[in-house]
């Protein structure tokens, strides 16, 4: 069983995170969305409170969605459903809505998009997992500082994320180094493919301020002509902290 919280009535949408940490990160946004639907935000498989998928199985994007599939299905949602997702959660969006499960789809940050995975993203993700695991006193005290918790953050995470508070920021800090579930499913991400037939209405938003997937990196080919892009002026990798409001808006609106 995948763990969620649930919020709001309407029609579901489904929020997914990305790699290294849980639902929470989707917090600032929920109550906006809750206003008008009913909003579903899961950890996925081996963060967060949900456990890692059977060890016969790989954690794959598509395995994930075979796994989320039943997990909709299990809480009463048949029908295809919105889903928006960021940086891994984005790429976890757009495997459903190749399988057929999705009405509508917002990718924010959508990892997969590339010809490759980038280096870069590794060297970062694993340094600071060291780095953090090391020296987590340390870590902390810089955190309650703003100006500290931007610099830490903002290629991770986005450029003003000194909105985020002190324990949020710990706590994506400390889960985000000590899962035990990272290594194996970052090797295992991959890239997206064969989405060009899809058919259902896809919005991808990749911020002027996302420094960790950056323009260079980043391949439209596996999606259709349709698909609607996006660079939203000043947001990051992981906007949610930085503008709530904004964020809520777009899935609002590309969910109609």
């Amino acid at each position: 069983m995948w763990y969620f919280s649930e919020n709001g009535k309407g029609r579901p949408l489904i929020l997914l995170h990305g790699i290294g940490i849980t639902h929470e990160v989707w917090h600032p946004v929920i109550p906006l969305l809750a206003q008008e639907r009913r909003v579903i935000a899961f950890d996925i498989p081996g963060f967060g409170k949900t456990p890692p998928l059977p060890s016969h199985l790989l954690p794959t994007a598509a395995n994930f969605i075979d796994a989320l599939g039943s997990e909709l299905h299990r809480i009463g949602i048949i029908d295809p459903v919105d889903i928006a997702g960021n940086s891994m959660g984005g790429y976890m969006a757009l495997e459903a809505a190749k399988r057929g499960m999705a009405r509508k789809v917002v990718a924010i940050s959508p990892a997969g998009l590339w010809k490759k995975p980038p280096s870069h993203v590794r060297y970062l993700f694993f340094g600071m997992r060291f780095a953090i695991r090391t020296f987590p006193t340390f870590t902390s005290a810089l955190l309650r500082i703003p100006p500290f918790r931007e610099l830490i953050m903002t290629v991770p995470v986005s450029t003003g994320s000194w909105h985020m508070p002190y324990d949020n920021a710990l706590r994506t800090a400390m889960e985000f180094a000590q899962s035990d579930s990272f290594k194996e499913t970052f090797d295992n991400v991959g890239t997206f493919c064969a989405g060009q037939s899809i058919e259902v209405p896809i919005t991808i938003a990749f911020g002027t301020h996302d420094f960790l997937l950056i323009r260079s990196t980043r391949c439209r080919t596996e999606l259709p002509t349709h698909t609607k892009w996006l660079e939203p002026k000043g947001w990051g990798h992981v906007p949610m902290w930085k503008d709530p409001e904004g964020v809520a808006h777009l899935i609002m609106e590309e969910t109609k």
